[in-house]
């Protein structure tokens, strides 16, 4: 590897200082390196076209938006756990310089995760197209009160969700927000859909898995603000009318492990919030 890049948690003043050690780490080794905010994301396209590797410094936020850096130059990531679940990192504070020169040389494998791809057409608005590595959220905005969703798959009518809103995860996000709503967890290389309905009133509430050439189709009806949410930071207000088309996606987002231990292994311990690090936090 050549060429090395940093994101890291702005808001946490342990990612930060950890971010310039590493940084001071990977320049020792005569590696080229740079250096952003997660939340700066969009500014580091220009540095990712010869890119080797991206290390994240944050928890599983970081590394939601580092991904949308990376993926379209496929870039691999390989994550350092701040966080409280880190259910995509690789490793804890303490390994961090004792495993970082195996990342460094390109050791481990490859781990490549399923992405979506939300297509939103809104009255008198061209399409627009969105790529997610953990989910697209069609849900109210500010008001509380629920919104109606029409639902199809594969352009058959399912239901009508009155809630207020609706998930669709991949594997990788059956973990998140989708299993907060209510959802299974599947296994993270699975190619399967997640729809859950959130909070739903008087209507269908039973979670559904979906094969991976599975097209869901989310129309609203409101009269109170709403919103699509992908990866839970990026934010789109919509309007009574819009509709969101989610499909699989034919790109997917590469993660370098060197560890060998088993998804099953660790679930409890990390849905418990447990970690090594010893740092709690967001992500």
């Amino acid at each position: 590897m050549n060429r090395i890049g940093i994101f890291f948690h702005p808001m946490k003043d342990e990612a930060i200082a950890l971010a310039k050690e590493v940084e001071a780490f990977v320049k020792a080794r005569r590696l080229s390196v740079w250096v952003y905010s997660a939340w700066d994301w969009e500014k580091a396209a220009p540095e990712i076209e010869h890119t080797d590797l991206i290390l994240t410094i944050g928890g599983d936020g970081t590394i939601l938006r580092a991904a949308q850096a990376a993926m379209p130059k496929g870039v691999p990531i390989a994550g350092i756990n701040l966080g409280r679940l880190g259910f995509m990192t690789e490793l804890s504070v303490r390994e961090v310089f004792q495993k970082l020169p195996s990342l460094l040389e390109g050791k481990g494998r490859i781990d490549e995760r399923s992405l979506l791809e939300a297509e939103l057409a809104a009255p008198g608005e061209s399409p627009r197209r969105f790529k997610a590595l953990n989910d697209v959220v069609v849900a109210r905005g500010g008001v509380a009160r629920v919104i109606s969703v029409d639902v199809a798959i594969n352009g058959a009518a399912l239901t009508t969700y009155k809630a207020d809103g609706v998930v669709v995860a991949t594997a990788t996000g059956s973990t998140g927000y989708a299993l907060a709503a209510g959802g299974p967890i599947l296994d993270p290389q699975s190619g399967e859909l997640v729809l859950v309905p959130i909070l739903p009133h008087l209507s269908y509430r039973y979670p559904m898995v979906l094969p991976p050439d599975g097209e869901i189709s989310l129309k609203l009806s409101t009269y109170t603000p709403a919103i699509m949410s992908v990866d839970g930071h990026i934010n789109v207000p919509l309007a009574s009318g819009a509709e969101v088309t989610v499909r699989h996606c034919a790109d997917t987002v590469r993660f370098l492990r060197v560890h060998e231990g088993s998804f099953y292994g660790s679930l409890e311990e990390r849905l418990r919030g447990k970690q090594s690090s010893g740092l709690p936090g967001k992500s």
